[in-house]
């Protein structure tokens, strides 16, 4: 079956997650993607878990999968050569040095257009291209923290912790992802290319949704509480006989459902909870331990019984193997097999975006270390091995 974005030449500088997270997308659906690493390999291979068979990072197979590899050394001139002779008939070049690196390695968008004008240069970093601080180092715990996010979760109690996985790393990447794809239909109608810069603290800086308004609409600091919304209740974890649920309560029409459910219509009548505004300032303590008194009662998939038959959106609290197994992933194909040629069978996530007519799928496992350099450049057996001599490839 043809996928989306066949024929899209897509040149990968990048490393570590928020740009390889980007290109594998454009490559699940697609595109020819060309992963350039420097010769001792993407720092990201050295990252856990790694296979004690054959020594490869199962972070790294995840997310450079579907693409080819070779690697390059771009601080010399023929490295340098062999870039450009890449870039000239690419689509897209995607990055994510840290702001100043491209310039200084004259791989930056004004250099690449020279050879490509129509090129879509896209660029996930820190900070960005044009802060005062462009030029800063960023890791994603460093972006959750500036941008806004360890401050707000947690419990106000307690230290500021991050939000597990790593989010501005893939959100920025879905970000400059969907930033290309603004790009390439630009171009199909002007025949411009265009920079394409994401960065990773505006990233988690987006995502602060009603924390922002509530200070500019309300002039209030939010702080940090934990699993509760300020502008939805009942909207909070609970505990249960087996474990938790969450349980959201959005408007009015599902608060008295829920209310009739729990068997507790008398807090229709409580002029505390009459709206959600209202549910919102007076949830805690009384509702929310009314409510968590009564979770105690029943299990987790008596709770989900329960509430999917009323219509509240409700669900249990799993762990990483209880969400691999569970129904739903398995019947959306989240999860798929990948054979590796050192690794061998490999487990991971799938394709999110479920198109019907081109749909994306993982068909090749993460190149090996250079695997590529010979098809990419064209180079015979001898031209290969004078390259590596020289520090080339």
């Amino acid at each position: 079956m043809k996928k989306a974005l066949e024929g899209l030449k897509v040149v990968d500088l990048t490393s570590a997650l928020n740009g390889p997270f980007c290109t594998m997308m454009l490559a699940d659906y697609g595109a020819d993607v060309i992963k350039i690493e420097p010769i001792n390999g993407d720092q990201c291979r050295e990252w856990g878990p790694i296979d004690e068979k054959s020594g490869e990072s199962g972070f790294y197979c995840y997310v450079n999968r579907n693409k080819k590899g070779v690697t390059l050394n771009l601080k010399s001139e023929k490295g340098k050569e062999m870039f450009y002779d890449l870039v000239k008939d690419a689509d897209v070049v995607v990055e994510n040095y840290k702001g100043g690196v491209t310039k200084r390695l004259g791989i930056d968008y004004e250099s690449v257009k020279k050879v490509n004008p129509s090129i879509i240069y896209a660029s996930g970093s820190g900070f960005g291209q044009n802060s005062p601080i462009s030029h800063r180092a960023c890791y994603d715990i460093v972006a959750q923290a500036m941008g806004g996010m360890i401050n707000l979760t947690g419990y106000k109690e307690n230290n500021p912790v991050k939000v597990g996985p790593s989010i501005a790393d893939h959100v920025a990447g879905i970000y400059l992802t969907v930033g290309l794809l603004i790009a390439l239909y630009n171009r199909e109608k002007t025949g411009e290319g265009q920079l394409v810069d994401v960065s990773m603290v505006d990233t988690i800086f987006s995502l602060l949704e009603n924390a922002l308004v509530n200070y500019t609409v309300a002039g209030i600091i939010p702080e940090r509480n934990g699993n509760i919304d300020p502008s939805i209740a009942p909207f909070d974890v609970y505990e249960c006989k087996d474990g938790f649920v969450a349980v959201g309560v959005g408007n009015d029409r599902l608060f008295e459902k829920f209310c009739k459910t729990i068997n507790h219509e008398e807090l229709l009548e409580d002029p505390r909870f009459t709206t959600n505004d209202l549910r919102c300032k007076n949830y805690v303590p009384d509702l929310q331990n009314l409510i968590g008194d009564w979770c105690k009662d029943y299990t987790k998939k008596e709770m989900e019984d329960i509430m999917d038959k009323a219509g509240i959106p409700c669900g249990p609290i799993l762990n990483v193997k209880e969400a691999i197994e569970h129904p739903h992933i398995q019947a959306r194909e989240m999860m798929v097999h990948c054979e590796h040629p050192t690794a061998g069978d490999q487990y991971f996530q799938g394709c999110v975006m479920k198109l019907s007519e081109t749909p994306g799928s993982v068909d090749t496992p993460a190149p090996l270390l250079g695997q590529h350099n010979a098809e990419v450049f064209g180079l015979t057996e001898e031209e290969e091995k004078e390259l590596r001599e020289q520090g080339v490839i």
